[in-house]
């Protein structure tokens, strides 16, 4: 695929070099790190509520008596939702910008949360759970989208990644805790209700913060706004997001603009070369990893209680496995910093796949079980973190929303079924059925992601170039930048 990188994908007009420019000079600040933590706030929450159908699985089977198969449906539900709202928040994104989706998002995740909490069945706690699917999938995918536009080339990695080490790391690994602390002060048949309750509280708060996160440069820039774009780059530089007695700085020209008309988006341009050569290929290989670990995450409490221990001893032990998420996700992150990443990803995906068949076949006593699946959960998000942080890097500005969001999207459908396919295989083989099926799909990962472009150290806006803060300047750029940097 080395010839496929070398055909433009993006414009390198004047204001993108200068906004590669301006993002290198920034750095990373004050402001940078009050945008991650208000993102991460809310994907540590979406993270929880993608587990509570796994955390309180147990209790549904009981209080409804359902069966895996049907604990795997809900999945289903969840995760089918969760694919069409990222491609919805994907397209109106590209058209809107990226903070209105934030919000809209998480507005519709708390509703989810608390339609859950007051389901009197099993069929309107699916349909409150598709709800839920739909401000999931879009506040992931735009938060990965956003993060990797705020930053310079050689932190963008690192930023996107830090989106999974809240969602996927901390929040697989706290959501079994959260689960035991919530079934703690409230017991009873109704436990599980008050799970869901107790997550459409805090989201309301982060809408309340999320006013504080500005758009991103890039996307304003590709509209051609370039004096909004100046205002959230002088944001960025003072170091708070509610600087006093702002100086705007002239970090992007208007000199050029009156030849260049704004980036149309066009989902459609997805569907034609060079872009389908990369979306299919990462596309099937994050379902694979999606699927494999949806399939883990809902199913390990109930296998833990078929295998006799009781519902806290199940959660104490999901969240003992759920600890090598954290190490995955923290790994991949530095890795975005420092590492290509199809290496990183094809290394991932081999390991992951050692250890799934490691589980099933030397996992003798619950100790090597728990070994085993924290060193394949370690992988898991090592993987999946790693391709939080390609997606956003396969695409140009015009159409990146919706392009991140075709590809989680495909994650997200693999949540949809998959799942419901482990619980079958696990009714039906119990264990091995669960991670025989995990290996084999870790093994097709490995051999899609060999067919999608290198990213790393490339232009955002077209993969033929390098980075533009190692690119090499005229006289007259040089000379255009460093006046603009001094102002």
């Amino acid at each position: 695929m080395a010839a496929e990188n070398m055909v433009p994908t993006g414009r390198s007009s004047p204001v993108i070099r200068q906004l590669e420019s301006a993002f290198t000079k920034i750095g990373v600040t004050g402001a940078h790190k009050q945008i991650l933590a208000l993102v991460l706030i809310g994907c540590l929450f979406d993270s929880f509520e993608q587990n509570t159908i796994g955390v309180a699985g147990p209790l549904l089977k009981e209080h409804w008596g359902l069966t895996g198969t049907d604990i795997g449906f809900l999945n289903t539900i969840t995760f089918g939702s969760a694919a069409i709202g990222r491609l919805l928040s994907g397209i109106l994104g590209d058209r809107y910008g990226r903070r209105v989706m934030l919000t809209i998002n998480l507005l519709l995740f708390t509703i989810g949360s608390a339609a859950c909490a007051i389901a009197p069945n099993f069929t309107m706690l699916c349909f409150a759970r598709a709800i839920v699917g739909f401000g999931v999938g879009g506040e992931i995918s735009t938060a990965v989208t956003m993060l990797s536009e705020f930053c310079s080339p050689k932190f963008r990695g690192t930023a996107a990644g830090l989106v999974n080490v809240g969602a996927g790391g901390f929040g697989n690994f706290l959501a079994p805790a959260f689960g035991l602390l919530i079934f703690t002060l409230f017991p009873g048949e109704n436990s599980w209700r008050w799970l869901f309750a107790s997550l459409a509280l805090p989201a309301l708060l982060v809408v309340f913060y999320r006013r504080y996160v500005p758009e991103t440069p890039r996307f304003l820039a590709s509209k051609n706004r370039i004096g909004e774009a100046n205002k959230v780059l002088s944001i960025l530089a003072s170091g708070s997001l509610k600087p006093r007695n702002l100086v705007v700085h002239e970090y992007l020209t208007t000199d050029h603009m009156a030849d260049e008309a704004p980036e149309k988006s066009d989902w459609r341009e997805l569907f034609r070369a060079p872009f389908i050569g990369r979306t299919i290929p990462v596309a099937i290989a994050i379902l694979m990893s999606y699927g494999a670990q949806l399939s883990v995450l809902t199913l390990m409490p109930v296998i833990f209680v078929s295998m006799g221990y009781t519902l806290s001893g199940s959660l104490l032990y999901s969240m003992i496995i759920q600890s090598g998420s954290v190490l995955g996700a923290i790994a991949a992150s530095l890795f975005g910093y420092y590492l290509p990443r199809k290496k990183v990803l094809t290394v991932g995906a081999a390991l992951a796949c050692l250890a799934a068949v490691s589980i099933v076949t030397l996992g003798a006593n619950i100790y090597l079980v728990l070994l085993f699946g924290a060193i394949f959960q370690f992988f898991v998000l090592l993987l999946n973190t790693s391709i939080w942080i390609y997606a956003p890097e396969l695409f140009p500005t015009r159409i990146r929303a919706f392009g991140v969001a075709l590809i989680l999207a495909t994650g997200s459908a693999a949540g949809s079924f998959v799942p419901t396919i482990s619980g079958m295989l696990f009714d039906s083989y119990g264990m091995i059925g669960v991670f025989g099926l995990a290996a084999g799909m870790y093994a097709v990962f490995a051999f899609c992601i060999q067919l999608g472009p290198e990213t790393y150290g490339r232009s955002m806006e077209d993969l033929s170039q390098p980075a533009e803060a190692d690119q090499p300047r005229t006289a007259q750029q040089q000379g255009s930048v460093g006046l603009e940097l001094r102002t």
